[in-house]
Order: C-alpha cells, then sequence, then structure tokens
C-alpha cells in the first residue's frame, strides 16, 4: 500500500471503526499526521497564530488540523488492533502512563491474523477470487 492509497483509505474511512486496517495503512497514516503537524507548526510560527505562553501546545492552525485528524487516528488505531484479533478497547491502555504506549506499539507493529478473523476478512491476504494461499 502507497503512501497516498493509505492517507485516501484512512480519510475515505473517516469514523469507521469496523473492519481491518494494515500495518501499511496505519503507519503511512502515523506519518502523514506527523508531517501535517509540522507543517501545521510552521504556519502557526509565520501568521503568528500560536497560543501565548504555551511552549509546546501549538497553535490555531495546529489546533484545528489536531481536531481534524483525531476520529481518523483513532478510528485506523482501532482497525489495527482489529488486524491483530484485539478489541478496540485496548485503545484505553494508552491511558496507562509509558506500559500502556509500549504495549499499544507491540501491538501495532505485530503482524495481523491471516485469514478470517471476528472482525472480517484479512485486508493482506485477500484476493479479487478468494483467500491467498
Amino acid at each position: 500500500m502507497s503512501f497516498t492509497a493509505a492517507v485516501r483509505s484512512v480519510l475515505s474511512q473517516y469514523v469507521g471503526f469496523g473492519g481491518r486496517a494494515r500495518r501499511a495503512e496505519y503507519w503511512w497514516f502515523a506519518l502523514f499526521s506527523i508531517l501535517v503537524g509540522i507543517v501545521a507548526a510552521i504556519l502557526d510560527m509565520v501568521l503568528g497564530t500560536d497560543f501565548e505562553g504555551a511552549s509546546s501546545s501549538g497553535g490555531l492552525v495546529g489546533l484545528i488540523v489536531s481536531l481534524a485528524i483525531l476520529l481518523p487516528s483513532l478510528a485506523v488505531a482501532v482497525r489495527r488492533l482489529h488486524d491483530t484479533d484485539r478489541s478496540g478497547w485496548w485503545m484505553l491502555l494508552g491511558l496507562v502512563p509509558i506500559i500502556g504506549a509500549i504495549v499499544l506499539l507491540v501491538f501495532f507493529v505485530q503482524d495481523g491474523t491471516p485469514g478470517p478473523n471476528r472482525f472480517g476478512p484479512s485486508p493482506k491476504h485477500h484476493t479479487a477470487s478468494g483467500w491467498a494461499a
């Protein structure tokens, strides 16, 4: 899956929490989010819209961008967990400082379950004529 295909896929399923997402889709969108955040920060500096006294919280453009990509980021993360046959409720593990983020990172880098699982068909192993061998 290419960068543009991954971003298009995630944004077309803006709040689609059902189904599965491949690793490539998740990580390409993560890169897209970082790049858009950097561009937003630069725009905030150029336009002078960064918040006074805020050391790292960004500015108005960064806030708008963050709000715009919040739901698709959560949706693709939940679909990524579905690909590893885990419920989206595992996202709550991210609320546990440090350990939660490490465990989620391990889940996100794992290969998805081959073939269908309880969340749907495998986006990796599915072919037009059926399941790949």
